[in-house]
């Protein structure tokens, strides 16, 4: 359990720093990186992917 928690505070923590770059793709890089120092081939996909998220909502903000 303390295990799972730890990883998915790493995660968390790799998610914020892929929101730092100015384009998706430097958002994805940095997520897919960040998630396989974390956790391997598992963590670069879901790094990766939760960088293009970020990217993607910042460049498209939803409407209000």
């Amino acid at each position: 359990m303390r295990k799972t928690l730890s990883l998915l505070g790493a995660l968390g923590t790799l998610a914020g720093l892929a929101a730092c770059n100015t384009t998706t793709e430097q958002k994805a890089a940095a997520g897919a990186v960040g998630g396989a120092v974390v956790a391997g081939p598992v963590g670069a996909a879901v790094g990766g992917a939760a960088g293009a998220v970020a990217g993607h909502v910042q460049e498209n903000p939803p409407p209000k």
